[in-house]
C-alpha cells in the first residue's frame, strides 16, 4: 500500500515559490528548501524532482497568477488609454515602494538570474513577455480604433516599447532608492502616448 504524502504540495510549492523570490536561484540551495518547506529531501524530489524542476513550476505558478488580473485590467470595456497608463503607473509605485526593493518581480529576477544561460528559464520569460506585449498591444490597438490614440502611432512598436520599459522599472525599482527615477520615467514614457506628442 503506498503511503500518503504527509504536507500539501500545492503550499509546499507556493513556499518555494516565496524563498526563490526573496533569495533568487543560486543563493537558495536543497537544504535551504527542505527547511522551508518542513518536507524531507526524498519528499522534494519525488514530488517536485529537481531543485531546476522545482524553480520552473515555482515560475508557471507565479505567471498563472499574475496574468488573469492583467487581462482584467486591460481589456474593460470603454476608453483603453487609462487601463495602459494605470498598469505602467502600478509597475512604477510597486517598483519604487520600499517593500517591493526586497524581492523585485520573481520573473524579472529570472530574467536577470538565469535566462541568459538557462534555455528553459528564457522560453518561460519570454513567454510571459510575449503575453503582455500582446495584452499592451490589444489595448493599444483598441485605443486607436476608439480615437484615444493618433492614427499615426504604432501600437505593436508602443506595446513593445512599454514592455521594455515596465521591465527596466523592475531592475531599476530593485536597485535604486529613489522612487522618483522610476516613477518619471514612467510618466515621459506615457507622454509618447498623448496625442500632440
Amino acid at each position: 500500500m503506498a503511503r500518503t504524502k504527509e504536507f500539501d504540495p500545492d503550499a509546499a510549492l507556493q513556499s518555494a515559490l516565496e524563498l526563490f523570490w526573496r533569495r533568487g536561484y543560486e543563493a537558495t540551495s536543497v537544504a535551504d528548501l527542505v527547511e522551508h518547506l518542513g518536507i524531507g529531501r526524498a519528499s522534494l524530489y519525488a514530488t517536485f524532482g529537481t531543485k531546476h524542476e522545482l524553480y520552473l513550476k515555482a515560475l508557471d505558478r507565479y505567471s498563472e497568477a499574475t496574468h488573469p488580473r492583467l487581462l482584467t485590467e486591460l481589456s474593460q470595456p470603454g476608453p483603453a488609454l487609462p487601463a495602459v497608463r494605470a498598469l505602467v503607473r502600478r509597475f512604477a509605485a510597486e517598483a519604487g515602494a520600499a517593500e517591493h526593493r526586497l524581492t523585485g518581480c520573481f520573473l524579472t529576477n529570472t530574467a536577470a538570474e538565469l535566462a541568459p544561460h538557462d534555455p528553459r528559464a528564457a522560453r518561460r520569460v519570454e513567454s510571459d513577455w510575449d503575453r503582455l506585449e500582446t495584452l499592451l498591444h490589444a489595448a493599444l490597438v483598441r485605443a486607436r480604433e476608439q480615437g484615444e490614440l493618433p492614427a499615426d502611432r504604432d501600437p505593436r512598436a508602443l506595446a513593445r516599447m512599454l514592455l521594455v520599459l515596465m521591465q527596466g522599472i523592475r531592475i531599476v525599482g530593485k536597485a535604486s532608492e529613489d522612487p522618483a527615477r522610476v516613477r518619471d520615467a514612467a510618466e515621459q514614457a506615457l507622454s509618447l502616448l498623448d496625442p500632440g506628442a
